[in-house]
């Protein structure tokens, strides 16, 4: 397997293609790639993998910058599962972090964060204020 590279830049990144990477990987909620573009740079962090300038891993962290931080948008393509590559996108968001307190959202994937270091707590919340990616 080729080499990924990773990068937090976003001034070369061609949102139509991480939006066609996501809808083919099954793992598209349904942003545009304006909508994509909005989101990643109104986060404390970014990054992006590629592998032969295709993207094939993604994740986001926002923060208050003080005490609070939160893990979203974590993406490993399938074929690249299960071989560091998400791993390696969590630990660079988390480096950007130092000393704040991390969470997350994840329907399936709990083992992965386990063995980073994260722990399921009881309660968890939410809600989507009007519609879903109306308002902005």
């Amino acid at each position: 397997m080729a080499e990924i590279v990773f990068s937090s830049e976003l001034d070369d990144v061609d949102w139509s293609a991480l939006k066609q990477a996501l809808v083919a990987d099954d793992f598209d909620n349904l942003r545009t790639p304006e909508q994509y573009r909005v989101s990643h740079q109104n986060s404390h962090a970014v990054i992006f993998g590629r592998c032969d300038g295709q993207f094939v891993a993604n994740g986001r962290i926002l923060s208050d910058g003080v005490c609070n931080a939160y893990l979203v948008d974590i993406w490993t393509a399938t074929p690249y599962r299960r071989r560091g590559v998400g791993r390696e996108v969590v630990n660079r968001l988390l480096a950007t972090v130092p000393g704040q307190h991390v969470g997350l959202f994840t329907d399936d994937m709990q083992a992965f964060y386990e063995t980073l270091g994260f722990r399921p707590q009881t309660v968890g919340m939410s809600k989507v204020v009007g519609r879903w990616l109306e308002g902005g």
